[in-house]
């Protein structure tokens, strides 16, 4: 007679558990075919379907779904000792490598290198090399970051992103600011082009050629922007950018204006201006927190695809080659969307001053005074 495999019963959040398990890009491949296994078992199929479509042993099969059912499922994650050549080093030596890693610096030096550590520790590279991949640590890398010490932070954050998630209807929300000091590099030789196999090139030293000022407006709702290329950005120049934006939403709709803390913004004179020209409504952006400005991300995409790559022979080769990539993006232009939520970025935020405050008390206070505010 056929032997008949006991019913797996599992509920849905261990249903949910084991598929998030078998997807997970780190679960090792043993315990991924296990939780495969144990849905299979789950779902009601016998024990010599179950090898068959997964290429294992009938007991194989019977095995884990009686594991798991007097177990649980946490059972799929215990990997037994193998036949194998044991570790050569205890907990206690891994574990003093990877406190040395975290905690000190090579001497000399800012981070640590596979071989400076495994000198240091009396093993080998490789060894090190594994531990901190088996760790994910990447000493050689970091990441930029900063704090805002505005004192008004939660209430500006607040408006701009409420301007983003609901913006006011009959309404037009622009994220506005200047790239400064874009500069026209000249190559001292000739490139080679792309072909296959090889990649474009470029000489590594270059040639200053001047450097131009570019005013910004990108339009929340269509992802359109509105470009305007200057030799200086002072406030004559802001507020001649300021101009061409009232020409080109004519009327009396209102135009929300997301720009940074920068001194151009808020002079008396652009302050004037402003009061008499009241359907432009200014948000001001938390300082240090550039990445709170949507039109950041556009200048992203012009340094990446029109200027870094190029080269300029003088400062309107570069304000055409600028004029150029306005006129491409307008043509299908792509909104960016915001999608984070006031309250995550606040939990995030808090999180990383807890870490920071941790490590160097009093370093994320607000200043006293806050210059260039309103």
């Amino acid at each position: 007679m056929a032997r008949i495999s006991a019913v797996l019963g599992l509920s849905a959040a261990d249903r949910g558990q084991l598929v998030e398990w078998e997807s997970a890009h780190g679960t090792p491949q043993q315990v991924a075919l296990r939780c495969r296994l144990a849905l299979a078992a789950a779902a009601g199929r016998s024990d010599l379907e179950i090898a068959t479509c997964h290429g294992v042993n009938r007991h194989t099969a019977a095995l884990w779904r009686g594991r798991v059912r007097s177990a649980g499922i946490g059972t799929v994650w215990e990997i037994e000792p193998g036949r194998g050549r044991k570790p050569k080093y205890d907990l206690e030596k891994r574990d003093a490598m990877i406190a040395a890693t975290l905690q000190t610096r090579s001497k000399g030096m800012t981070q640590w290198s596979c071989r400076s550590m495994a000198k240091a520790q009396g093993v080998s590279k490789n060894t090190v090399n594994r531990l901190w991949q088996l760790h994910n640590l990447k000493p050689h890398l970091s990441r930029t970051f900063k704090l805002s010490r505005d004192p008004k932070f939660v209430e500006k954050l607040t408006d701009v992103v409420g301007l983003y998630l609901n913006p006011p209807q009959r309404a037009v929300v622009l994220c506005v600011d200047e790239k400064s000091q874009i500069q026209a590099l000249g190559r001292t030789q000739p490139g080679l082009p792309l072909k296959k196999g090889r990649c474009g090139t470029m000489t590594h030293d270059y040639k200053r050629n001047g450097t131009t000022t570019l005013f910004a407006a990108l339009n929340l709702l269509d992802g359109k922007v509105i470009g305007q290329c200057s030799s200086r950005h002072r406030h004559q120049e802001f507020l001649k950018f300021l101009r061409r934006l009232d020409r080109e939403f004519p009327g009396d709709q209102e135009l929300h204006l997301v720009v940074d803390n920068y001194g151009t913004h808020k002079t008396p004179e652009v302050q004037t201006w402003l009061k008499r020209h009241r359907r432009f409504v200014p948000h001001f952006i938390p300082t240090s927190s550039s990445w709170l400005n949507l039109v950041e991300r556009w200048f992203g995409e012009l340094t990446q695809k029109a200027v870094r790559c190029g080269a300029f022979a003088s400062v309107p080769d570069l304000v055409q080659a600028i004029q150029a990539f306005l006129a491409a993006w307008n043509e299908n232009p792509r909104p960016f969307v915001w999608t984070a939520k006031l309250e995550d970025i606040l939990q995030k935020i808090e999180h990383a001053r807890t870490k920071l405050e941790l490590v160097h008390p009093g370093s994320t206070q607000p200043r006293r005074r806050q210059k260039q505010e309103e």
